[in-house]
């Protein structure tokens, strides 16, 4: 599988979740050390075919993930590579003690994939949103979190974490509604960011289903005669330091844009680098609000938290003229 623009606009309609399976597909070819588990979601991960194709490397726990992290724990002591996938807030909440001890403290072998992140749930409700996932995850040592842009990234991370040994949190969020970020190959590397447009006034770093929206915001910015530069920080843990340094050195100011509270998320990672700086510039940080939202389709939602391409721009534009 390679990113072109015929494939990424096909992917793009599955949605990073359906076509996670599709990724797990193409790294299990001939490598039966990989498994796949599910907390009795597996459609809903889009791993059915994988489930078909590799029956003896699928699991279903059923609807248990504390049970799921913990077996998932013993098949990566045996030697598997590990991904175990369900709704953000279950897998991250619901198991954060065995994943704090299983991944974190034990640094076993195995990818947590959340599926359904944000708000993406739509209609199913703040039970089901991961809201606060990552302010949980990256406070676990030694845990290496990704947050894709788009289908595209998604393979590219699911192909970068079979040959990562370690613990990993990978975060998907967006819909089959969310255009594609690339639409041809460039390179991937766990830790270090993507520019994917260049500015001189205002730096926005985003992550996840933000990237798109980020990207849009900037050209309606440039309308305005305001130039940004566009970051995909798609490893929120370990955070990409040096691109963060030269924003700061380049830009009078930054922005952050994520689909997570502005507590604990990608916000507060570029907050806390920044923050020891004598050469700090000033940050606004976009995101989801400290409280339960009211529940929509997907897109409405987005529209409602300010979180759309025309949103981000006006947000952007007003911090730039205080």
């Amino acid at each position: 599988m390679e990113i072109t623009e015929r494939n990424a606009k096909q992917w793009a309609r599955l949605g990073p979740r359906g076509f996670f399976g599709q990724a797990m597909l193409d790294i299990a070819e001939g490598n039966p050390n990989i498994i796949a588990m599910s907390a009795d979601l597996g459609s809903s991960s889009g791993l059915e075919r994988f489930k078909t194709a590799y029956p003896d490397q699928f699991v279903n726990a059923g609807i248990a993930e504390q049970n799921m992290i913990g077996v998932a724990g013993g098949l990566a002591k045996e030697g598997f590579n590990v991904f175990a996938t369900s709704f953000s807030p279950f897998i991250a909440i619901r198991a954060g003690e065995q994943v704090r001890m299983n991944l974190g403290y034990m640094h076993l072998n195995v990818k947590a994939v959340a599926i359904g992140a944000g708000i993406n749930m739509g209609f199913l409700g703040n039970s089901h949103f991961g809201l606060e996932d990552l302010s949980l995850m990256r406070a676990i040592p030694k845990m290496t979190i990704i947050s894709p842009a788009d289908c595209g990234e998604v393979l590219k991370t699911v192909q970068a974490a079979a040959n990562f040994d370690g613990p990993m949190y990978i975060r998907l969020t967006g819909d089959g509604t969310c255009k594609p970020v690339y639409l041809d190959d460039y390179d991937f590397q766990i830790g270090k960011s993507v520019s994917l447009r260049e500015g001189s006034d205002v730096t926005i770093v985003a992550c996840g289903s933000m990237v798109k929206e980020s990207l849009d915001a900037a050209d309606l910015l440039a309308e305005q005669g305001i130039e940004a530069t566009v970051i995909n920080m798609h490893t929120i843990k370990p955070l990409d330091h040096k691109a963060l340094d030269i924003a700061a050195e380049g830009t009078p100011a930054i922005v952050t844009v994520e689909e997570h509270s502005t507590i604990g998320g990608l916000g507060s990672c570029v907050s806390e680098y920044m923050a020891p700086r004598k050469d700090r510039v000033p940050h606004l940080s976009i995101g989801l609000p400290d409280e339960y939202i009211k529940t929509g389709s997907y897109r409405w939602m987005l529209e409602q938290q300010g979180l759309l391409g025309t949103s981000i721009c006006t947000k952007i534009a007003d911090f730039l003229k205080q």
